[in-house]
Protein backbone atom coordinates (compact mmCIF):
# COMPACT_ATOMS: atom_id res chain seq x y z
CA UNK A 1 0.00 0.00 0.00
CA UNK A 2 2.74 2.47 0.85
CA UNK A 3 4.24 2.32 -2.65
CA UNK A 4 0.88 3.41 -4.04
CA UNK A 5 0.71 6.27 -1.55
CA UNK A 6 4.24 7.41 -2.41
CA UNK A 7 3.38 7.27 -6.10
CA UNK A 8 0.23 9.34 -5.50
CA UNK A 9 2.08 11.88 -3.35
CA UNK A 10 4.76 12.15 -6.04
CA UNK A 11 2.15 12.77 -8.74
CA UNK A 12 0.60 15.45 -6.52
CA UNK A 13 4.00 17.14 -6.15
CA UNK A 14 4.10 16.43 -2.41
CA UNK A 15 7.39 14.49 -2.39
CA UNK A 16 10.86 16.00 -2.38
CA UNK A 17 13.50 13.32 -2.82
CA UNK A 18 17.02 13.57 -1.48
CA UNK A 19 19.71 11.16 -0.41
CA UNK A 20 21.76 12.90 2.28
CA UNK A 21 24.71 10.60 1.65
CA UNK A 22 24.86 11.50 -2.04
CA UNK A 23 24.21 15.17 -1.24
CA UNK A 24 27.20 15.02 1.10
CA UNK A 25 29.43 13.79 -1.71
CA UNK A 26 29.49 10.04 -1.18
CA UNK A 27 29.44 7.74 -4.24
CA UNK A 28 26.73 5.34 -5.36
CA UNK A 29 27.09 2.70 -4.24
CA UNK A 30 28.99 3.85 -1.21
CA UNK A 31 31.19 1.66 0.98
CA UNK A 32 29.46 0.33 4.08
CA UNK A 33 29.72 2.81 6.94
CA UNK A 34 28.64 2.74 10.57
CA UNK A 35 28.62 5.12 13.52
CA UNK A 36 31.34 4.32 16.04
CA UNK A 37 29.72 4.51 19.46
CA UNK A 38 33.00 5.36 21.19
CA UNK A 39 33.51 8.69 19.41
CA UNK A 40 30.31 9.27 17.37
CA UNK A 41 32.30 9.38 14.12
CA UNK A 42 31.26 7.48 11.01
CA UNK A 43 33.76 5.08 9.46
CA UNK A 44 33.83 2.73 6.52
CA UNK A 45 34.81 -0.87 7.06
CA UNK A 46 38.27 0.17 5.84
CA UNK A 47 38.47 2.67 8.77
CA UNK A 48 38.07 5.75 6.56
CA UNK A 49 36.37 8.58 8.45
CA UNK A 50 33.40 9.78 6.37
CA UNK A 51 31.71 11.79 9.11
CA UNK A 52 32.07 15.14 7.34
CA UNK A 53 30.22 13.85 4.25
CA UNK A 54 27.38 12.53 6.41
CA UNK A 55 27.11 15.79 8.37
CA UNK A 56 27.22 17.86 5.17
CA UNK A 57 24.48 15.73 3.62
CA UNK A 58 22.34 16.00 6.74
CA UNK A 59 22.66 19.80 6.62
CA UNK A 60 21.71 19.86 2.93
CA UNK A 61 18.66 17.70 3.66
CA UNK A 62 17.65 20.07 6.46
CA UNK A 63 18.15 23.11 4.21
CA UNK A 64 15.90 21.50 1.60
CA UNK A 65 13.24 20.75 4.22
CA UNK A 66 13.32 24.32 5.50
CA UNK A 67 13.23 25.76 1.97
CA UNK A 68 10.11 23.75 1.11
CA UNK A 69 8.47 23.96 4.56
CA UNK A 70 8.60 20.17 4.90
CA UNK A 71 7.10 18.84 8.11
CA UNK A 72 7.58 15.08 7.61
CA UNK A 73 10.48 12.96 6.42
CA UNK A 74 10.43 9.34 5.33
CA UNK A 75 13.90 7.87 5.86
CA UNK A 76 15.59 4.46 5.55
CA UNK A 77 15.82 2.67 8.88
CA UNK A 78 19.23 1.64 10.29
CA UNK A 79 21.26 3.88 7.98
CA UNK A 80 23.99 6.02 9.59
CA UNK A 81 22.23 8.97 7.94
CA UNK A 82 18.59 8.08 8.08
CA UNK A 83 18.09 5.53 10.85
CA UNK A 84 15.25 6.87 12.95
CA UNK A 85 15.05 4.17 15.63
CA UNK A 86 17.95 1.82 14.96
CA UNK A 87 21.48 2.01 13.57
CA UNK A 88 24.21 -0.58 13.17
CA UNK A 89 26.42 -0.87 16.24
CA UNK A 90 29.69 0.22 14.59
CA UNK A 91 31.29 -3.23 14.59
CA UNK A 92 30.24 -4.20 11.03
CA UNK A 93 28.81 -7.41 12.48
CA UNK A 94 25.24 -6.72 11.30
CA UNK A 95 24.03 -6.06 14.85
CA UNK A 96 21.55 -3.21 15.25
CA UNK A 97 21.10 -1.04 18.31
CA UNK A 98 18.75 1.74 19.32
CA UNK A 99 19.90 5.03 17.87
CA UNK A 100 19.51 7.67 15.20
CA UNK A 101 21.44 8.55 12.07
CA UNK A 102 22.82 12.06 11.67
CA UNK A 103 20.09 13.23 9.28
CA UNK A 104 17.24 11.83 11.36
CA UNK A 105 18.70 13.46 14.46
CA UNK A 106 19.16 16.86 12.77
CA UNK A 107 15.70 16.89 11.24
CA UNK A 108 14.06 15.98 14.55
CA UNK A 109 16.04 18.71 16.31
CA UNK A 110 14.38 21.17 13.92
CA UNK A 111 10.84 19.92 14.48
CA UNK A 112 10.51 17.69 11.44
CA UNK A 113 8.67 14.45 12.20
CA UNK A 114 10.73 11.48 11.04
CA UNK A 115 9.32 8.16 9.83
CA UNK A 116 10.86 5.04 8.34
CA UNK A 117 9.57 2.19 6.21
CA UNK A 118 8.83 0.45 9.52
CA UNK A 119 6.19 3.01 10.54
CA UNK A 120 5.07 4.44 7.20
CA UNK A 121 1.45 3.59 8.01
CA UNK A 122 1.64 6.15 10.85
CA UNK A 123 2.79 8.74 8.32
CA UNK A 124 0.02 7.81 5.88
CA UNK A 125 -2.57 8.12 8.64
CA UNK A 126 -1.16 11.47 9.79
CA UNK A 127 -1.20 12.97 6.31
CA UNK A 128 -4.57 11.47 5.39
CA UNK A 129 -6.20 12.89 8.53
CA UNK A 130 -4.44 16.25 8.39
Amino acid sequence: MFNKMLDLWSLEGRVVRVCPEVAGGLPVPRPAAEINNNNNRIYTQQAIDVTDAFVSGAQKALDLCLKHNIKYALLKESSPSCGSNTIYDGSFSGRKISGEGVTAQLLRAHGIKVFSEKNINDLITLISNG
